[in-house]
């Protein structure tokens, strides 16, 4: 029998599909702010490594500076079509792409950036963060320090509350929705503001294991039944202008089994706890909401003649 990290890997590993990966590209705010990052971090000179690379489109942004590119896919599909991209766009002298597993792979010498974009919301679904803490750990083995620059260089990940609508033609159906963000949603209501629940730092060492319990305060009346997940992509801080260059992946929110009527000032405690790289359902299977504190009730005004 497979175990659950096994049929996790199964479920969706690293064989994303296709015409995943064409979306992705059709993606402004996803290429703008990674193209910008890599402008950025990326020197003349530089030697850089991609892992996970796709349609090897950054690194063919990494490529307009850097002296060599190294563009790691386990997908073989992935790797051809990286290939014919990156012939059509005239890189492939500089960037060469490998097909190889993430999690064993290690450039041939040292390079000083590594460009890792297996990001979904939360750190769910795909292994970002296993495959650049395995990373680190081999590549200091094999040629010692310092590391090279990460990107993105930090992941902050955020929980909500919300009141989400989920009649569709007059048919009931509780779905994990994804939201482009900084768009009004139809039928979504945020019940309170977001609570930051885990900040990740690639050049630390980091958990791939999250529980958390937070409370917040209810905004408005109205049914919790559902938990939005935000994940901000800290791309490289710009320290000469004390800003960073992010990206906002679409929002998740996710369905509560259990709703739960709310009074504005009542205190509602959220739990949930899951794996980096674990399947949606994981995290589902363990997200609770309920009402600690319920607010004062206010006195009735009595008006007399």
């Amino acid at each position: 029998m497979l175990s659950e990290r096994e049929l996790e890997s199964c479920y969706l590993g690293q064989f994303i599909p296709v015409h995943y990966h064409h979306n992705m590209l059709m993606d402004t705010n996803r290429m703008h702010s990674f193209r910008a990052a890599i402008e950025y971090v990326v020197q003349p000179g530089m030697k850089v490594l991609e892992l996970g690379g796709g349609t090897g489109a950054l690194s063919f942004f990494a490529a307009q500076r850097a002296e060599k590119v190294y563009c790691v896919d386990f997908n073989p599909d992935m790797v051809q079509e990286a290939r014919r991209f990156l012939a059509l766009n005239r890189c492939a002298g500089k960037v060469e792409v490998i097909h190889a597993d993430a999690f064993e792979y290690l450039p041939p010498e040292p390079v000083d950036v590594v460009i890792c974009e297996m990001i979904h919301v939360a750190m769910l679904r795909e292994k970002q963060v296993e495959v650049i803490e395995n990373f680190k750990r081999r590549y200091a083995q094999k040629f010692g320090g310092p590391l090279p620059v990460f990107l993105p260089e930090a992941v902050l990940m955020a929980a909500q509350p919300l009141q989400q609508e989920y009649d569709f033609e007059g048919f009931h159906a509780p779905i994990v929705q994804f939201q482009q963000p900084a768009i009004a949603q139809p039928g979504t209501v945020e019940m309170a503001q977001p609570a930051v629940y885990s900040v990740i730092d690639f050049t630390q060492a980091n958990d791939t294991s999250y529980r958390w319990e937070g409370k917040f305060v209810i905004d408005r009346d109205g049914t919790v039944n559902a938990i939005r997940f935000i994940t901000k992509n800290i791309l490289s801080v710009v320290q000469e202008r004390a800003s960073t260059i992010d990206w906002l992946n679409h929002y998740m929110s996710l369905p509560l089994e259990q709703p739960v009527r709310a009074r504005a000032g009542d205190v509602l405690q959220v739990g949930f706890a899951y794996r980096a790289g674990g399947s949606i359902q994981s995290l589902q299977a363990r997200l609770t909401a309920h009402v600690l504190y319920q607010a004062a009730l206010q006195p009735q005004v009595v008006a007399y003649a």
